[in-house]
């Protein structure tokens, strides 16, 4: 009993060590986020297998996940495009700082205002992840010259499979409309659309449960023979455990014989009998 005693005493500074490294092994994903976003994040990385836990602070959310996982989890944020970039909407845009704007102040903040508001309708495609769309407004260069006319420049990236021979022509007519000088097939012809694919494909993860854990699909099968061995082990354990109590615990002997009529065969009274014998 006293070796046992020593064993597990030299044993549990090792467990909680080993506890305590595994609560420590996180790492912040992303601080400062807003709840949608941080949702938007949480189930992204989860379709990989990535488990991020959420944590309010005063500038926002923190992610934190494995530290294992940073690298896969930046990864599949970004092919997403994720946290979404902050865009400003007309409001913010025009809100007045000071008393008098300039004539380029408030053709600049006009400028950036209808882009990031064709951005905003842009993502609001499916499996778009990101749009970007510069605005060229009509301008006089300089006195006596020709008016420069409208155009604009798109690029949109997106992930899975999506139709471009039916999306670009939307694009270009929802643009065109939205910018003043382009309408009409004239003015659809001078918005040019740069679509380009994510270049990341990893497979989204299956799940299933194995009693109270849920794991991996493919991990399924590896936990549930774990879990068997497992249990195996600890009834060969608790069988080995009551063996050496009966064989070296007359107390336990005596009230088994008590209640079940005789000693286990493999108790020490039992075994003394036999040799007697």
């Amino acid at each position: 009993m006293r070796s046992v005693r020593h064993l597990l005493a030299a044993l549990l500074p090792l467990a909680l060590c080993a506890l305590l490294a595994g609560c420590g092994n996180r790492a912040n994903l992303q601080v400062g986020l807003n709840d949608a976003d941080a949702n938007e994040i949480v189930t992204l990385l989860s379709r990989y297998g990535i488990e991020a836990q959420k944590a309010p602070a005063k500038e926002g959310v923190t992610l934190t996940v494995n530290a294992d996982d940073i690298a896969r989890a930046t990864t599949a944020m970004q092919a997403a495009g994720l946290p979404r970039r902050a865009l400003s909407d007309l409001g913010q845009t025009f809100k007045k700082d000071s008393m008098i704007s300039t004539p380029l102040e408030e053709r600049a903040r006009y400028i950036h205002a209808l882009s990031a508001e064709l951005e905003s309708t842009l993502q609001q495609f499916d499996n778009v992840i990101a749009a970007r769309v510069h605005v060229v407004l009509p301008e006089r260069i300089a006195p006596g010259e020709p008016i420069q006319p409208s155009s604009a420049a798109v690029f949109v990236k997106y992930h899975g499979e999506v139709d471009e021979d039916t999306l670009l022509p939307r694009i270009r007519q929802l643009v065109a409309s939205s910018i003043p000088g382009l309408s009409g097939e004239g003015g659809r012809a001078k918005v040019s659309v740069v679509m380009a694919s994510s270049a990341y494909t990893a497979p989204v993860v299956e799940w299933s449960n194995v009693g109270p854990f849920r794991v991996q699909a493919g991990s399924a099968m590896a936990l549930s023979m774990t879990l068997l061995g497992l249990a195996l082990l600890m009834a060969v354990m608790l069988v080995g455990l009551l063996f050496a109590l009966c064989r070296y615990h007359p107390g336990l002997a005596a009230w088994l014989k008590d209640h079940f009529g005789k000693a286990p065969a493999f108790s020490a009274d039992a075994v003394a009998r036999d040799q007697g014998d």
